[in-house]
């Protein structure tokens, strides 16, 4: 069983929200504020120190706002490390198999990067009755989003955009997945956001599969690998992602508990 090592993943990542300090503007590269630092700051600014803002309960609501924040990025990120892990060993994927990126063009003549969190080749899948398992799927998914039979057919893979949950209407989020879509399907690949959570806003689902993303929520006891996260990954991929997250339950709350309780204190 690989419990253990799959454990191990996503701890890692969610053990990185312990170190969080609040940055108050300095940056994205600095490591963040101690409360004495802090202190420093907000009392030498004359405007600050006359509301005494540079009160140790103000560094302690930073902290806990983006400690906060921290914790569900980082449990996506564990998440999905776990997610490309799992369809290395089920689906027998080599690690640059399981990766997607594509270039887009800047105005300035430059190219950026962009990725999505997992990717499925057909052909990479080594059990030949895995592989029509999966090829049926994505047809199905495909049909379910109305993407025309002829496009369908041409279909090579699919790419994988992984989020624990998704409850912003940031329009410059949705643009950016909808033109991962348009690229995905440009390279034969259907595209699918898989949600760990049942946290979804309702219109963004309804937007996405307006623009042919396949859609998996983390519904539980649903027996439908199209809609659900979970019965997707048991019965397509051949993994129990929801018993694994059952089995580990207490270990994974202990240490959101442990975390939540450090960012809750000024750190000095």
């Amino acid at each position: 069983m690989n419990d253990e090592r799959y454990l191990q993943i996503v701890l890692e990542r969610i053990r990185v929200s312990a170190e969080y300090r609040p940055k108050f503007g300095r940056g994205s590269k600095d490591k963040g504020l101690s409360l004495d630092e802090f202190q420093v700051l907000y009392g030498s600014d004359p405007f600050y120190s006359w509301f005494g803002l540079d009160n140790p309960l103000m560094y302690a609501a930073h902290q806990a706002a983006g400690g906060m924040t921290s914790v569900y990025r980082q449990i996506g990120i564990g998440c999905e490390q776990l997610f490309r892990t799992i369809l290395q060993d089920c689906l027998g994927l080599s690690v640059e198999d399981a990766k997607w990126s594509y270039e887009l063009p800047l105005p300035s003549g430059n190219t950026r990067r962009l990725h999505l969190d997992g990717r499925v080749i057909l052909d990479k899948i080594k059990d030949e009755a895995t592989r029509r398992r999966f090829h049926q799927w994505m047809k199905d998914s495909a049909s379910l989003v109305n993407v025309d039979s002829s496009v369908s057919a041409t279909l090579k893979g699919t790419v994988f955009e992984i989020r624990q949950g998704y409850k912003s209407k940031d329009s410059k989020r949705q643009n950016a997945d909808i033109a991962n879509a348009a690229n995905a399907y440009a390279q034969a690949y259907l595209p699918c956001a898989l949600i760990l959570s049942t946290q979804i806003d309702s219109d963004v689902q309804l937007r996405y599969r307006a623009q042919k993303w396949s859609i998996l929520t983390g519904v539980i006891g649903a027996s439908d690998p199209l809609s659900s996260t979970y019965d997707f990954l048991q019965e397509v991929v051949g993994y129990d992602l929801a018993g694994f997250f059952s089995r580990n339950q207490d270990t994974l709350k202990s240490e959101i508990d442990s975390i939540l309780g450090k960012l809750l204190v000024p750190s000095l």
